[in-house]
């Protein structure tokens, strides 16, 4: 590695984290304005504020604009660098401009592995003690009750309840029905279905079992009946919000658990899952037209190449959402929606490499 990388690496590194740094202070400042009457209401410790709270809210909060920081930090220094013609001093030396942007492109991929790290591994553990946090200081537990939910719990059993209640885990008109390849065959059902966390089994109230058979059925009934299910309390309650607490191995196989039970919520873990990646990978896309774009001098300088860039960086963002709500209510797949930026965005990178000064 040459002088020139080394040199370019510092100014890339040191600027991002730099700008990442005074962005973590103003959250925090921000933050903690907005949540000093809960902290002198209910008194947590100041040790549980620093490192059970922060600790862990800033790097979640960072990671989700790192790539638009990368982006800012490229466009911050390289357009100085071009302003007081070092650009300049670098090609008339005999480097080309391709051999340049590579300390950019190492830069790039190390700042995409880290935030692969911190969205994927990291961050849903340190997500996890946030939350603890917050249930014990800062705002109370969702209590509310769930309606009208329909799951597959294995193949061919479907369960339903009209109404979920998350505080005491109960279910109010419950029903289970196996299907075989001749339709229906059996059908459980009953008025209420409580969990119990003791023995791991439902206690189903005022229950009615129909078996079917190719001449009727029959019919048996009862007060209570204690069953296994292939249920927890929790299945009942997913919110996408639940994600962040997932790894990329816990997420991969909790779509998969869902995609058999015929989850409603199942699109949008996808999502969630494509965008661990892709946006990681936006690290390298934006890395490339930042320094596409502010390594010529130009007349205005910092400010006019800062310009660009951040309405390159807000039309990203805004593509991104467009996208994103086509997959969720129309019929684009995960994968294209999440990708789609990255791939168009991508090719403006090349184009603009190709028309860059060399």
């Amino acid at each position: 590695m040459k002088k020139l990388d080394l040199y370019i690496i510092r100014k890339f590194l040191g600027t991002f984290f730099y700008s990442i740094a005074l962005l973590a202070v103003v959250i925090i400042i921000f933050d903690i304005s907005e949540k000093i009457d809960d902290f002198l209401e209910r008194k947590p410790p100041l040790s549980a504020i620093v490192f059970q709270y922060y600790a862990n809210f800033i790097p979640y909060f960072l990671n989700l604009f790192s790539y638009l920081f990368t982006f800012i930090a490229v466009i911050f220094f390289t357009s100085k660098m071009a302003s007081n013609t070092e650009i300049v001093a670098i090609l008339n030396s005999g480097i080309s401009f391709r051999r340049m942007l590579r300390p950019y492109l190492i830069s790039a991929f190390m700042l995409a592995t880290m935030s692969f790290t911190l969205t994927n591994f990291i961050i849903p553990e340190t997500s996890k003690n946030m939350q603890e946090f917050q249930k014990k200081y800062l705002k109370k537990e969702k209590t509310g009750s769930d309606n009208n939910i329909h799951m597959q719990i294995s193949p061919g059993v479907y369960a339903y309840v009209e109404s979920f209640n998350k505080k005491n885990n109960t279910g109010f008109r419950f029903s289970l029905e196996g299907f075989d390849e001749k339709g229906m065959s059996y059908k459980l059902s009953g008025d209420n279905i409580r969990w119990d966390s003791i023995t791991g089994m439902w206690k189903i109230e005022n229950w009615v079992y129909r078996h079917l058979k190719e001449k009727g059925e029959n019919i048996t009934r009862g007060a209570v009946k204690d069953t296994l299910l292939n249920l927890k309390p929790g299945d009942f309650t997913v919110d996408l919000d639940d994600a962040v607490y997932m790894n990329y191995r816990e997420l991969r196989s909790f779509i998969e658990q869902e995609k058999i039970r015929g989850s409603g919520n199942l699109l949008k873990f996808q999502i969630e899952k494509h965008k661990r990646i892709a946006f990681p990978f936006a690290t390298i896309v934006l890395t490339i037209i930042g320094v596409a774009l502010s390594s010529r001098k130009v007349r205005g300088g910092i400010g006019f190449h800062l310009g660009i860039g951040i309405t390159i960086c807000f039309a990203f963002i805004l593509f991104m959402q467009i996208t994103t709500v086509f997959a969720t209510l129309g019929n684009l797949p995960p994968i294209i929606a999440v990708w789609i930026p990255n791939i168009l965005f991508g090719i403006l990178g090349i184009y603009l490499l190709r028309v860059a000064p060399k």
